[in-house]
Parts: structure tokens; sequence; C-alpha cells
């Protein structure tokens, strides 16, 4: 889907008038959600530059994915083939109550579907190691993902975080407590650029400690199953320890 920003407003005093809005990853179209107090909704967008919209070229690549003819996904979404066949050529554009179940059809996410780009997972042996991380510049939430995936947040699309090796401004410290790792980080830690969170990757999971501007950046984690450390500023990015 879309990635969600805010919640449901109402219109005004006594309106039953719900919305909610799903950003496109390029930032050109809004998709909004308005329903009623009895639950019914219909689907709306503002594009705001149609070459942004879901393009040919991406359906019939998806249809073809799928050994799909024109008419059998016609069919599948309630409209004629000879339809299916404009919006393949660039001759018209799919209205956009049929967004959703064409991405249902085509077996992709809406935002997939707008980005012009699938995405395929083929980590069928998954290792904690290869996890990917995504922040959100905008709020700041941490999103974890155990494969390839388009994640989205505050109306964008997140890449995933490259750890760079350690400099002269990022180093960790660690100190072996008991069972625990100590782990100390000399940085600044003002309002405007902080330690935002320090990430312990296990073979089995991971565990994140969640810092804030004017604390201390310093954590604890348990020592076994601890392969890697990783930790993040805010303003140059993913550091792992080595």
């Amino acid at each position: 889907s879309f990635g969600i920003v805010g919640e449901p407003v109402g219109d005004g005093p006594g309106s039953d008038r719900r919305e909610r809005c799903f950003f496109c990853p390029s930032g050109n179209s809004t998709l909004r959600r308005y329903r009623n107090s009895a639950g019914h909704g219909t689907l709306a967008m503002e594009v705001r530059n149609m070459n942004q919209y879901v393009t040919g070229t991406m359906i019939k690549r998806l249809r073809e994915d799928k050994k799909m003819t024109q008419q059998q996904l016609a069919e599948s979404i309630g409209v004629s083939g000879k339809a299916v066949s404009k919006w393949e050529t660039g001759r018209g554009y799919p209205d956009i109550s049929l967004i959703e179940p064409l991405a249902k059809a085509l077996g992709v996410s809406i935002i997939e579907l707008f980005s012009g780009e699938g995405v395929v997972n083929t980590n069928r042996s998954f290792k904690m190691q290869r996890m990917k991380i995504h922040v959100c510049p905008i709020c700041g939430n941490l999103i974890q993902s155990t494969g390839e995936a388009v994640v989205s947040c505050c109306g964008i699309v997140l890449p995933a975080l490259e750890a760079e090796p350690e400099d002269d401004g990022h180093h960790l410290h660690i100190e072996k407590v008991e069972d625990e790792y100590y782990v100390t980080i000399p940085h600044e830690m003002s309002k405007t650029h902080y330690i935002s969170f320090i990430l312990a990757v296990k073979d089995d999971g991971c565990e994140i400690r969640k810092l804030y501007p004017e604390g201390n950046a310093e954590a604890r984690f348990k020592i076994g199953r601890t392969k890697s450390i990783m930790y993040y500023c805010n303003q140059h990015g993913l550091f792992k320890y080595k």
C-alpha cells in the first residue's frame, strides 16, 4: 500500500466524513480514502505529474510475468480487454478506483505499481546479518526488514542503509561487564546532532536501544549470540563496529 501519513480527520463539527492520505513514493501524487461513519469509502487522487502515474509498461511486464492475457487481467478487475490494451499502449490510464484491485491482480503493492519497480526477495535462506535497516529522515522512524522490501514512511520510499566503517568522529567503545556488553559512544548528543539508536545484531534477532538528544550514548546488550553492533548518527548515517 501507499505510505500512510496522518490519522483520519473530520471535516468540521457534525461531519461524519473522514479522510486518510496515502502518498505516492515519487511525491507527485496523493491517494486519499474518504470514509463516512458507516464505513463506506471512496478513493480520489491528486496527481501533480501524470508522468508519475501507473505506466503501461509496468502493467504489461507484471501481467506477462504472471502469464496472464489482457482479457484475463481485465476480467479479474472488471474491465474490458480493450481497456487493458489502451493502458499498456499508453492510450489511457486506469481509473484511480482500479488501482487497488489492479495491484492485487498483478501481485504487487500499490507503491511498486506507482514506482514502476517490482521487488523480488531472493533471500530464501535468511540470516540476520543480511537484514535491511531503513530510517525515515522526517520522523526518525526505524524500520527493519528481513530482506528486499519497499518501505515507505512520511510519503517517501526509504532506501536500505549501508553501514559505513567507523571514522574519527564515530567510534564505539565496548566493555564486558559480567554477561553483558556495555557500549558507549563519545559523541555529541545535542538536539541537532546525536546518536539515534544502537543496534545489536544476533543470529536469532536483534536488540535496539533508542537514544534521545541530551541523553547518554550508551547501551547494554547480552553477550550471548551477539554478532555485530551498529549505530546511527542523525547527520552522518549508519556505522558498524568491527
